[in-house]
């Protein structure tokens, strides 16, 4: 049986290698070619035997992110089925992801194991979700819409940070995260709680009493 062929988009060179690493060690898959975002793949399925079986995909990306991305693949090319990989695991950003046509979502932590099961999964059956997931889509199709949005503890900690003087680095030096982590729940806080700025998520922040003026 001829291997399923992988392309892998992520904007961090020496991940996206070591996952390549990892894809070519399972028994039925290859990887085809890395890319660095979404705009980079564009480009590259404009050539016909460029196009793979399935992509593993990055959500935060410069130039064309992974939701804009998979949303392409879904209108122009959907017979290519795409894997979310990423940190982020906030519920907002899953949901529109798997809206956006990703047939599953895992996080860059996942045991070898599980992403090679996922990976069969997705190309036997069309889909795989976590157990995680799997309640975030039962929640969304349940959820009160004009319910409080409720905020994990990591982000409650970074807007806390957000209100001081600190600067997006510090703030991911702090909490021991990337910048590009930091970013990534920037802009889900953005998103999920209806703000433009930094601004707002202090005017949010104090009038939530997640922060209080001395």
């Amino acid at each position: 049986m001829k291997p399923y062929s992988v392309v892998i988009v992520e904007d961090y060179v020496l991940l996206s290698q070591a996952i390549s690493v990892l894809v070519n060690s399972f028994d039925n898959f290859e990887v085809l070619y890395l890319c660095k975002n979404g705009k980079e793949l564009v480009t590259k399925l404009k050539t016909p035997n460029n196009s793979p079986d399935i992509i593993l995909m990055d959500v935060n990306m410069p130039i064309m992110n992974g939701i804009e991305t998979t949303q392409y693949l879904k209108d122009n090319h959907p017979d290519i089925k795409v894997i979310a990989l990423s940190v982020v695991d906030d519920d907002l950003t899953i949901i529109k992801m798997l809206k956006a046509g990703a047939k599953g979502y895992l996080l860059k932590d996942v045991e070898k194991k599980t992403l090679e099961f996922a990976l069969n999964e997705v190309m036997v059956n069309g889909y795989y979700h976590t157990k995680n997931v799997s309640n975030i889509l039962i929640n969304s199709l349940t959820e009160d819409p004009n319910k409080k949005p409720k905020l994990k503890d990591r982000e409650i900690e970074f807007i806390k940070h957000v209100c001081t003087e600190l600067t997006y680095k510090e703030i991911a030096a702090k909490m021991f995260l990337s910048p590009k982590t930091i970013d990534g729940y920037r802009d889900v806080l953005f998103e999920k709680l209806e703000v433009k700025n930094r601004i707002g998520l202090v005017i949010y922040a104090i009038k939530n009493k997640i922060f209080k003026l001395n």
